[in-house]
């Protein structure tokens, strides 16, 4: 028996063993028998208080880092201490035009807070504009052109400063308040309307003690605070004072991509409006969740208000626009065409497929203050490079209820969590090795699969106009050998287009030696127009397409398009995204075979006629 504590153990039992071990080894109770004596009862007591004081400090400890923490309050009281705030809620924006039919007048005011209605899935939902805008006739046209209009309720809370209250803030009370949209203004006093108005404070190095800035800060009950300087750091309040908050409160992404807009009310006193939607609303999201603000939170002390590395660039994108799910950033001189004195940066957005030109130029105006002499940011759209697969799955149907159907149901359902959870993010690679693996593991059935890829991208062709196209796949593509398979057509496939001065169906093709080829068919047989329509690279992936005048598209699987799709086999069964790429699978266009395994295992006719797939 051991007379000393072992105190490295936290579990219950092995502190009741240890503390049992202790007492069996003092001579005052070497003769109890500690399972049916009074002191077990004891042992238990003591060990609980040890393991629930254990578990404290276990948990108390991880709520000291902003990486283990896993609290709320204290994660935002962690990134506060490295300058950051999490994101709010966003209102979803969008960019309408509007035209007077009868107005008069040398001027027209829009005001701030004038109401349009639009419904989204049968609901309706307000959007108003968040300041004045004020016109004058064009030609006696009276029109308001890419006016921002945000969803939600303009809401005003005031409150009065009282200096006697040293750590006064000032609560902003709805929780679906939208910062991004608020309006600081201080009252001199209620009696004395003069007002002025405060902006955010940018960091300490640009605020002095007459700076009108405020600070923000969540707090602990989840609610943003304001609160202003100390007459150090920022202009201080003097007692009276009447702080004004304007703001928006949202209903957040749930009307994302209203298209079509309504007025409600009056502008200038004139109703007769005509409105056309310049782009549909997007960018409302919730407000920031915990593990974005434990990565953010880092990476934007390590930006110190400035954008120099693609990394800055990244973590202040994700932070001015919260509905980013994946942002890339690169410098414009790492393309394929160099352009300097840029940084392109990539943005896919959680909800809605691209930004709109307005969302766009909306983040390049906020990122104005960050940049580093004349570097310019350039939002641009992400590039989808879609997965095909081809694959033949076997079960042993012998061990298993379910049907074949079943489960080619739920290799389906595996393969879109895959892409989902795993893929459509820039830095999302396709392992190939991973999916086959998710598809074995659908049920304990499945024997074996046989999984191939190919890879697809496409390009809007300009009509009537002999143009030259470059299509980057930016991973090597499969070419064992000068001329490989150039009597079938190399690896490359494309759909159907006509050229101008041809009413024939024409299509896109390889000679495995570098040569894109342009044929139609002539009674199922491939004839060639253009021997050299373009340049493939099995190295690098990219075609180029010289002078091709696309008269009209194709429909492609039975619907109207405005692109062409081009298909090749790559090099490697995984599949990179590089910069401003997205990689994929399009599940709907994948070919999932489920059979039953027939092969008869320890008979003399094992393996007799069984069918094997080509990996190939």
């Amino acid at each position: 028996m051991s007379n000393k504590l072992v105190v490295s153990d936290y579990d219950f039992d092995a502190i009741k063993i240890n503390l049992k071990s202790f007492l069996q080894g003092q001579t005052q109770f070497q003769d109890y028998d500690f399972e049916g004596s009074s002191l077990n009862i004891l042992l238990d007591i003591l060990s609980y208080n040890t393991h629930y004081l254990a578990y404290l400090a276990n948990m108390a400890t991880n709520e000291l880092y902003l990486d283990s923490a896993d609290i709320r309050n204290n994660i935002v009281s962690l990134a506060k201490m490295i300058g950051y705030t999490p994101s709010s809620p966003r209102a979803p924006m969008a960019s309408i035009d509007i035209q007077l039919n009868n107005a008069t007048g040398t001027s027209v005011t829009m005001s701030k807070g004038s109401v349009f209605t639009s419904t989204v899935e049968n609901v309706s939902y307000q959007y108003i504009t968040n300041s004045d805008v004020t016109i004058t006739p064009s030609s006696g046209v009276y029109k308001f052109s890419n006016v921002p209009i945000y969803e939600g309720s303009l809401v005003t809370f005031k409150y009065t400063a009282d200096i006697t209250d040293v750590d006064q803030k000032f609560v902003i009370p709805s929780e679906n308040a939208d910062t991004s949209t608020l309006l600081v203004k201080v009252q001199n006093s209620s009696s004395d309307t003069t007002t002025n108005t405060y902006s955010l404070a940018g960091g300490y190095n640009s605020v002095d003690a007459n700076s009108k800035v405020y600070f923000i800060q969540e707090g602990t009950d989840g609610k943003y605070e304001i609160y202003f300087g100390d007459g150090i750091n920022g202009k201080s309040l003097s007692d009276g004072n009447v702080v004004i908050l304007e703001y928006i409160v949202t209903n957040k992404s749930v009307s994302n991509s209203a298209s079509s807009f309504t007025l409600s009310g009056n502008i200038g006193g004139f109703t007769d409006v005509t409105i056309t939607t310049v782009s549909n609303s997007q960018g409302g999201s919730d407000g920031e969740a915990n593990d974005s603000i434990k990565h953010n939170a880092p990476l934007q002390y390590a930006a110190q208000d400035r954008a120099v590395t693609t990394t800055d660039y990244e973590t202040l994108v994700q932070s001015i626009y919260p509905n980013a799910l994946s942002v890339s950033a690169w410098g414009g001189e790492d393309d394929e065409t160099p352009r300097y004195g840029i940084v392109k940066i990539g943005i896919k957005a959680a909800s809605g497929s691209t930004l709109t030109e307005t969302t766009k130029q909306d983040i390049v105006n906020k990122l104005k203050p960050y940049n580093v002499a004349s570097v310019r940011p350039e939002i641009i759209d992400p590039k989808t490079t879609s997965v095909l697969l081809t694959s033949t799955v076997k079960y042993d149907s012998k061990s298993t209820t379910k049907s074949s159907d079943t489960l080619k149901s739920e290799i389906t359902t595996a393969v879109t969590n895959y892409n989902t959870n795993t893929l459509q993010k820039f830095d999302s690679v396709y392992r190939h090795s991973k999916l086959t693996g998710i598809i074995d593991n659908v049920d304990t059935s499945i024997l074996s699969n046989i999984t191939t890829i190919k890879i697809r991208k496409n390009f809007t062709p300009t009509l009537s106009s002999s143009t030259k196209y470059d299509i980057y796949f930016r991973n090597s593509l499969f070419n064992p050998h000068s001329g490989h398979n150039a009597i079938a057509g190399g690896i490359l496939t494309s759909t159907g287009f006509k050229v101008t001065g041809s009413d024939l169906e024409q299509f896109l093709d390889d000679d495995g030696n570098g040569n894109v080829r342009r044929y139609y068919l002539s009674s199922g047989i491939r004839t060639y127009a253009n021997d050299t329509q373009g340049t493939i690279d099995y190295t690098t992936g990219q075609i180029t397409l010289n002078s091709l005048n696309v008269a009209s598209i194709s429909n492609i699987r039975g619907a109207t398009s405005t692109v062409v799709e081009l298909t090749v086999t790559p090099n490697s069964n995984d599949v990179v995204p590089v910069r401003d790429q997205i990689v994929e699978i399009d599940i709907a266009n994948s070919t999932i075979n489920v059979t039953a395994d027939t092969f008869v295992g320890g008979s003399a006719d094992a393996g007799v006629g069984y069918t094997t797939t080509s990996s190939y």
